[in-house]
């Protein structure tokens, strides 16, 4: 092929791949705002660690409403937990209402307000930790936020020793 015939100039082919160049473009302009915004806003590289704090509000919400069964089910990843409590010998069901009505240092559960979370560890032993002020109390030393761990691999909740400062 010469110059002297070379293909005729296709206006709609070269404004399809503008479009096409512009909208990758865009496309990766968003990707990087929803990656930086999730992370800076502390929910985890692109909000990757909602689904843990929306577990751990849920936990919270239970509590809140009294339906302490159901907070147990969710803290054990097992809604089905009355069936078998012998599985749950460890930690039992009236160990956990003690612990959240008369061993709370906060009292009942009136409201809460998941904070921030993070992911720890790698691997099959990473948690995710979820800060969790509750009964509306601002962050002191003397009532720093619940911290609760959510496992990766099996999605229980564990009481978690880790406080993150934010």
């Amino acid at each position: 092929m010469t110059l002297l015939n070379a293909p005729e100039y296709d206006k709609r082919k070269e404004v399809r791949n503008t479009r096409i160049f512009l909208g990758v473009l865009l496309g990766i302009f968003l990707a990087a705002v929803v990656c930086l915004a999730g992370y800076f806003s502390g929910h985890g590289w692109f909000f990757s660690d909602l689904p843990a704090e929306w577990k751990v509000s849920s936990f919270f919400t239970a509590l809140e409403q009294g339906d302490y069964a159901r907070a147990y089910g969710i803290k054990m990843n097992d809604a089905q937990w009355q069936q078998h409590p012998d599985k749950y010998k460890d930690y039992t069901f009236k160990e956990f209402t003690e612990d959240w009505t008369t061993g709370s240092q906060y009292g009942p559960i009136h409201s809460h307000h998941v904070d921030i979370s993070k992911r720890v560890g790698a691997g099959s032993g990473a948690s995710i930790v979820v800060e969790v002020r509750v009964n509306g109390v601002a962050k002191t030393e003397k009532t720093p936020p619940i911290s609760v761990c959510v496992s990766v691999s099996d999605k229980t909740l564990i009481d978690c020793p880790i406080g993150l400062s934010y």
